[in-house]
């Protein structure tokens, strides 16, 4: 059966108080349904949005709407805060292959809304620039909506959709937001030449989002035949793929193949990506699957983070006991770079914080920060003073191998406090 057509102003009439709404982040949030809304707030009340937030790409605080509605995320973003402390968006801690089952396996969806590309199938539309999560949410959803964009590309290498799937649809015509990029600095350089070290050509990276995975990128392009199987797709591999350094020669899966579940950039990017036969678009239940992951010889996980104890606890996503973001993919990587035959998992960050006042390798996470990455997850720490390998380490020697990377003028601090702690490990 054919999907109906209707106007996006329509959809608040579909919307009652008690519902569970689903709309889709990343590059596929439906955005004429964010304007429907706030045109019409009162269609809002006591409504639970959730939503799969991508911070750069996702501003629309749903609780916000009206003052009975709330939401639900797995990553803060800036534009949640406020609502996150008034208690009006609450927060899930889920690694993103566990967020992936949550939809597909427990969560019930009155409503999905999401965006999506129109293809030259009269019967079919695309995810678009997005494979994250769709189709399992849009199979646990009473009932699902799409936003047809005609100026969202359709990807060579994605999966389409039956548009007998989704009972109502509703057209536009608006240009994908695009993810800002920040400049390297020099910290973020230095950090990069080293990282680039630990990079053996023929590997498969996997890389994430900011400044200091920037760098690492612009470091690879001396490397030969990396492959690429990652969460993200952005402009730093898309350079790196046209120079042919990522060519996937040596993947034993999806063999010369760029495997990743979003494309985030510019619009230069979104058009190469869903242009170039090399690029496959698959959902998080694959790029975040360690059992997939492991199946790759030489698979380098490259991530960053806020701080790091001299016990190698990982703090990715809290400052002062506050949620600042979420526990993201990390860990998932982590997990399938350890079980990669010659794989290895890198935690890259700068030495210090707030303009060189704070050290972000710290004696111990604090009491009311949580651990993102367990120290049994932990294997090189990077930052621009040196590389602590710490996979096979005694507890003991690991505050040791930390402390020689941080920044020098907290070295006296710090080594006093980890020989206070050396005793008790």
């Amino acid at each position: 059966m054919m999907p109906k057509q209707l106007e996006v102003e329509q959809i608040r009439d579909l919307l009652k108080p008690g519902m569970t709404v689903w709309v889709a982040g990343g590059t596929n949030e439906p955005l004429s349904l964010v304007d429907a809304l706030r045109a019409e707030p009162a269609a809002c009340a006591g409504v639970t949005f959730l939503q799969s937030t991508v911070p750069g790409l996702n501003h629309t605080d749903y609780s916000a709407l009206h003052k009975d509605a709330s939401m639900t995320v797995f990553m803060l973003t800036g534009d949640l805060r406020e609502s996150h402390q008034a208690g009006r968006v609450n927060f899930i801690p889920k690694q993103l292959r566990a967020v992936h089952d949550y939809f597909e396996q427990e969560v019930d969806i009155d409503i999905a809304v999401t965006q999506v590309a129109p293809t030259t199938q009269a019967d079919a539309f695309s995810h678009g620039l997005n494979a994250d999560f769709m189709l399992a949410a849009l199979a646990r959803a009473k009932c699902v909506i799409a936003e047809v964009n005609a100026a969202h590309p359709a990807p060579i290498g994605g999966t389409n959709i039956a548009s007998s799937r989704f009972d109502y649809v509703y057209h536009t015509d608006r240009p994908v937001p695009n993810f800002p990029t920040t400049p390297l600095n020099a910290e973020s350089i230095a950090i990069g030449k080293l990282v680039e070290e630990l990079v053996p050509d023929g590997a498969c990276i996997q890389n994430g989002i900011g400044t200091i995975p920037a760098a690492i990128l612009e470091a690879l392009q001396d490397k030969n035949d990396l492959g690429l199987h990652s969460g993200i797709l952005d402009d730093g591999i898309m350079k790196l793929a046209r120079s042919g350094v990522i060519n996937g020669r040596y993947k034993p899966i999806d063999k010369g193949r760029m495997v990743a579940a979003i494309s985030m950039g510019t619009d230069e990017l979104y058009q190469w990506s869903t242009q170039c036969e090399d690029v496959l678009f698959r959902p998080v239940s694959y790029t975040h699957n360690a059992a997939v992951i492991g199946q790759i010889d030489n698979f380098i996980s490259i991530n960053s983070a806020l701080e790091i104890d001299l016990f190698g606890q990982v703090n990715a996503e809290m400052i002062g006991g506050r949620q600042l973001s979420g526990t993201g993919g990390s860990v998932d990587f982590m997990r399938g770079a350890s079980a990669s035959k010659g794989g290895r998992s890198i935690v890259a960050l700068t030495a210090t914080a707030n303009r060189g006042k704070i050290s972000r390798i710290v004696p111990k996470l604090e009491a009311h920060t949580t651990a993102t990455a367990l120290r049994t997850d932990i294997d090189y720490v990077v930052t621009e003073f040196g590389v602590a390998h710490l996979r096979n380490l005694p507890a003991r020697a690991r505050g040791d191998a930390l402390i020689a990377i941080a920044a020098p003028e907290f070295r006296s601090v710090l080594s006093d406090e980890w020989e206070q702690m050396k005793p008790l490990l």
